[in-house]
């Protein structure tokens, strides 16, 4: 796992733990020709995570995650099976995003969305709610794409469609609207992101909207002089806890005419 990529990692205790294992060894990985299947990869979340979400900004959504009773907080890292589980974290920028979108409705209502970097889902199953006509959750991760279709069985939902490819850098797609929680953690990947995000808004008036706690690669980034804050909200105690010096979680539109 390389050290870009685990930089939100390091920014919550969730992820110190998770950092520990998969800096210790890269583990064992599937290395045959013939991928998990998919019952497999649920089996494997139903033994290891817990469901839980009450204690975030959405207690409403209930979701399958890492907690400290889960066998990967302690368990000897090689033996973890795939790769990094970015899903299993509910990040505070993904929580602001989603109680945004369940406290105003009209935001999501009859549009098409893409939750890019979607993780456990949380903001797919929030737009869903709120009466969102087609929903996509992209995120190259395969068992986050199934994560994300069982926690949206927790909540009642039918699953969204879930894509694996990477698409930041395709040629965008007719969305309306693209939600992004906690995706600016590396400078590289930022400044991909805001020029893929300029050309989905370019062509197709596609609206941005993000989700951040205030981490220093988004605050000191040229992409920040473009957004408007649309809400901000306090986070719960013991999110808080479990990320170190965050207290806040914000929304923004991204305005590329600012």
């Amino acid at each position: 796992m390389s050290a870009a990529l685990l930089m939100p990692l390091q920014c919550s205790r969730h992820g110190k733990l998770i950092y520990k294992v998969f800096t210790q060894t890269q583990g064992h990985r599937y290395l045959s020709n013939v991928c998990p299947s998919a019952e497999h990869i649920r089996k494997f979340i139903i033994e290891n995570t817990e469901i839980t979400g009450e204690q975030s900004l959405t207690p409403e959504i209930r979701l399958r995650l890492f907690t400290p009773r889960c066998r990967f907080w302690r368990e000897r890292p090689e033996l973890w099976p795939f790769d990094d589980p970015y899903w299993a974290i509910y990040w505070p920028g993904g929580q602001a995003l989603s109680r945004y979108i369940l406290d105003n409705p009209e935001v999501c209502r009859n549009q098409t969305v893409l939750d890019l970097g979607s993780g456990c889902g949380a903001s797919a199953i929030a737009a869903t709610l709120r009466g969102a006509a087609h929903v996509v959750a992209n995120d190259v991760d395969t068992v986050a794409a199934v994560a994300t279709q069982m926690n949206c069985e927790l909540n009642g939902l039918e699953p969204p469609v879930c894509l694996t490819t990477n698409m930041i850098g395709s040629e965008p797609d007719a969305f309306s609207l693209i939600l992004l929680g906690d995706m600016f953690y590396d400078e590289a990947l930022a400044t991909h992101l805001h020029s893929w995000l300029d050309s989905c808004v370019r062509v197709h008036g596609t609206k941005v909207l993000i989700g951040d706690p205030g981490r220093a690669q988004f605050e000191s980034h040229s992409i920040r002089q473009l957004l408007h804050q649309l809400a901000q909200f306090e986070l719960p105690e013991s999110v808080r806890e479990e990320n170190y010096g965050l207290t806040f979680s914000t929304v923004w539109c991204y305005r590329p005419e600012l």
